[in-house]
C-alpha cells in the first residue's frame, strides 16, 4: 500500500497541514540569511568602526526582541496566519528603506534606524510560524516538529543564506545582493500564507473571554507566575546569544587574522549550519525519546560550552588549515542543535497557555539577537576575541544548569495528557493514543485557552 503524503508527514514528524508552512519557512530565512555572512565586514568597508556596527547589530536585536515577543502575544489575539503576513509586509517595507536610504546615505544614525527597523520584521514572520505548530502538533511529537522549524530555520538563516550571497556577490555586489533577499523573502513568505489551509492558525487561540490587553500582560507576566517559564526564556535568551555575536565577530576574525579567504568563510559558515540542519532533526527526535531536558543540558547547554572554546582555540593553533577550521565550525553547529527540545518543554511546562508560554520563548530567543552583538560591542576592545569567547561559553554553561530546574510536575490537567519526554520530576501515565494526525488538527483536544 503506498504512503500517502500526509502519512508520510507524519512518520517524520511534520503536521501535514503545515508542510507548505515549513518550504515557506526555509525560503524565507534564505533571503533574511543572505546578509549574515558579510553585512558586518560590508558596513565597516563604509568608513563605519567595528564598535559602531556591533551596535547597529545590537539595536536589530533589540527590536527583534520586540517583535519575538508580539510574536507569539498577538498570535493569541489574531492567530498566527495574520501575524505572518504583517511580519512578511514589514519587511519589505523596512528592507527597501534600509537599501534606498540608510545605506547610501553612509550615516552611522540612519544605519541604526534603518536596520533597527528591519529586527521588527521576520521574528513576527518565523516565531508566529512556531506559535502555530505550537497549537497544531501533537504533544507526542512536539519535539519532532519543532525540530523540523529551527532546521528549515538554520537552513535559511545563515546556511543558504550564506551560500547564496557567496554564488551572488562575485556577480552582482554586495548591494546587488541585497536586493535579490528580498525577493526571496517575498516568495518564501507568499508560500505558506497562499497554500496553507489549516484552520487552527486563522483564528485566536486565547481565551473567548480573555481581552487583548489581559493576554498582552499575561504573555509577560508569565515570566513572574510561572518561573519555570522565564528561566526556560533565559535559557532561550544563552541559547543562541553566541551565534549572533559569532556573527558580527568571527568574520573579520577569521578572515585578517586566521587567514581564510571572504570565499572560504562564507563556506564555512554555511557549512557550520547545514551541519545544523540535520542536528536539529535528530535532537527533535532524541529529545521525544530520552526526554526533553536532558537532551537539552547535555547535549545542548554542556556541548555548546566546551565547542565555543574549541571553535575559538584550534583555528589560533593552527591558523588556516582549512579542513581543521571546519570541522571545528560543524562541532559548534552539532551542539546548539542540542537546544531543539526547549520548545517543546516549554509547552509542557505551560500547557494551558502555549502561546504566553511561547511568546516567553520567543522574547528570549529575541533577546538572543542583540545580547550576543551588544556583548561584542562591550568587550571585544578591552578583552579580545577569546576574551569574549570565554563570556558565550559562560553563557552555555549556565543555560545548562538552569535548564535541570525545568521540570514539569504535573500533568495537563485541561487535556489528560501527560508529557513524558519532558522529563517530569514525577512520572506520570503515559497518554492515551492519540488520533491520527493526517488530518492536519490537534492529536488530542486542545488545552482550554488555545
Amino acid at each position: 500500500m503506498t504512503n500517502t503524503p500526509s502519512s508520510v508527514f507524519t512518520r517524520l514528524g511534520i503536521p501535514p497541514a503545515l508542510s507548505w508552512g515549513y518550504l515557506g519557512l526555509l525560503i524565507f530565512m534564505t533571503g533574511v540569511g543572505v546578509e549574515a555572512g558579510y553585512l558586518s565586514p560590508y558596513l565597516e568597508g563604509l568608513g563605519i568602526p567595528a564598535s559602531d556596527v556591533a551596535m547597529v547589530f545590537t539595536v536589530y536585536g533589540v527590536t527583534g526582541a520586540v517583535a519575538a515577543w508580539f510574536a507569539g502575544a498577538l498570535s493569541d489575539l489574531w492567530g498566527p496566519r495574520r501575524v505572518m503576513w504583517l511580519g512578511l509586509v514589514a519587511f519589505a517595507v523596512t528592507h527597501v528603506f534600509f537599501l534606498t536610504v540608510a545605506i547610501p546615505s553612509e550615516a552611522y544614525p540612519l544605519l541604526l534606524l534603518g536596520y533597527g527597523l528591519r529586527g521588527l520584521a521576520f521574528p513576527l514572520f518565523a516565531y508566529a510560524f512556531l506559535v502555530w505548530i505550537a497549537a497544531v502538533a501533537p504533544q507526542r511529537q512536539m519535539g519532532s516538529a519543532m525540530g523540523w522549524f529551527w532546521s528549515a530555520f538554520s537552513a535559511g538563516l545563515p546556511t543558504l543564506g550564506s551560500l547564496t550571497a557567496s554564488l551572488l556577490i562575485p556577480h552582482i555586489g554586495e548591494l546587488g545582493t541585497l536586493w535579490a533577499a528580498l525577493g526571496v523573502v517575498v516568495v518564501g513568505g507568499l508560500v505558506p500564507l497562499l497554500l496553507i489551509r489549516e484552520p487552527t492558525g486563522s483564528g485566536r487561540l486565547a481565551p473567548a473571554g480573555e481581552s487583548p490587553m489581559a493576554g498582552l500582560v499575561g504573555s509577560l507576566t508569565i515570566l513572574c507566575r510561572n518561573p519555570r517559564v522565564g528561566a526556560g526564556a533565559v535559557v532561550r535568551m544563552l541559547n543562541t546569544a553566541s551565534q549572533f555575536g559569532f556573527l558580527v565577530m568571527l568574520p573579520t576574525w577569521f578572515v585578517k587574522e586566521i587567514g581564510l579567504s571572504d570565499a572560504q568563510w562564507l563556506r564555512l559558515l554555511a557549512l557550520m549550519f547545514a551541519t545544523n540542519i540535520v542536528t536539529n532533526l535528530l535532537f527533535g527526535m532524541v529529545g521525544d525519546k530520552v526526554g526533553w531536558r536532558t537532551t537539552v543540558a547535555w547535549f545542548g547547554g554542556v556541548g555548546c560550552t566546551l565547542s565555543t572554546l574549541v571553535l575559538y582555540y584550534v583555528p589560533s593553533a593552527v591558523g588556516s588549515q582549512y579542513a581543521l577550521c571546519v570541522l571545528v565550525a560543524v562541532l559548534y553547529g552539532a551542539t546548539l542543535s542540542g537546544y531543539v527540545p526547549l520548545s517543546a518543554l516549554m509547552t509542557a511546562i505551560a500547557p494551558t497557555h502555549k502561546g504566553q508560554a511561547m511568546a516567553a520563548l520567543n522574547l528570549g530567543a529575541g533577546a538572543s539577537t542583540f545580547v550576543g552583538p551588544l556583548v561584542v560591542g562591550l568587550f571585544l576592545g578591552p578583552l579580545g576575541v577569546g576574551g569574549v569567547v570565554w563570556i558565550f561559553a559562560g553563557f552555555h554553561a549556565i543555560s545548562a544548569l538552569l535548564t535541570l530546574f525545568l521540570r514539569t510536575t504535573a500533568p495537563d490537567a485541561a487535556s489528560g495528557s501527560s508529557t513524558p519526554a519532558a522529563d517530569s520530576a514525577v512520572r506520570l501515565p503515559q497518554p492515551l493514543p492519540a488520533p491520527a494526525a493526517g488530518d492536519g488538527l490537534v492529536a488530542a483536544p486542545a488545552p482550554k485557552g488555545l
